[in-house]
């Protein structure tokens, strides 16, 4: 369920604050986990609206990495491995599949640096890559491609003090949308408009 990670973020942020170590201006640090790439549930219709799409989720490993730039303030990169997602047309069922890279930059404020439940809220600006489309089933023998997409990134999250570093619990939503195109051809354009939600474990460099 998506609502399920941000239920999971706003009850940590309403965990009474305790005195921890925190990062300070001029620090690193680098977070190291898994996260799920939701699609929305309409993802738009292709071919005049004809043939309504849906997009699969994939969970996979991601890093990011952080400087703080004051003491509540940091500047994030997002990475990650490959993600890759079915393609479905409604009543044709599977047509293909599709990978995508999804780096992202943010600014962040942190509330509570001082705290062992430290709540943030981050916003910036994703870049989605496409590549390696297959397809299959009606599709089968075309050659299908996604454009890339430019779009707002929010980001919302928990850092929880857990030995030597911090639990994360995060969500984020990406404004991405692509161009889809059959042997050069536009057949529409996808809103794919994911929430992503995971957990990773965050350390000082």
């Amino acid at each position: 369920m998506r609502t399920l990670p941000l239920a999971l973020i706003a009850l940590a942020c309403l965990a009474t604050a305790l005195p921890a170590a925190a990062q300070s201006a001029g620090d690193w640090t680098v977070a190291l986990g898994a996260h799920r790439v939701d699609p929305k549930s309409n993802n738009g219709s292709l071919a005049g609206g004809t043939l309504p799409l849906s997009i699969g989720s994939s969970t996979r490993p991601t890093i990011a990495v952080e400087y703080l730039v004051r003491d509540r303030i940091g500047v994030e990169l997002l990475a990650a491995t490959p993600f890759r997602h079915d393609l479905d047309i409604v009543g044709l069922g599977r047509i293909g599949s599709t990978k995508h890279l999804p780096p992202t930059l943010s600014l962040q404020y942190h509330f509570a640096p001082h705290a062992r439940v430290a709540p943030f809220l981050g916003a910036g600006l994703n870049y989605t890559m496409f590549f390696e489309e297959e397809t299959r089933g009606a599709l089968a023998g075309a050659k299908l491609a996604l454009g890339d997409s430019w779009g707002l990134a929010l980001h919302a999250g928990v850092d929880i003090q857990a030995g030597p570093g911090k639990l994360r619990l995060d969500a984020r939503w990406m404004d991405i949308e692509s161009d889809v195109r059959l042997d050069g051809a536009l057949l529409g354009r996808a809103q794919i408009d994911p929430l992503t939600y995971g957990a990773s474990y965050v350390l000082d460099l």
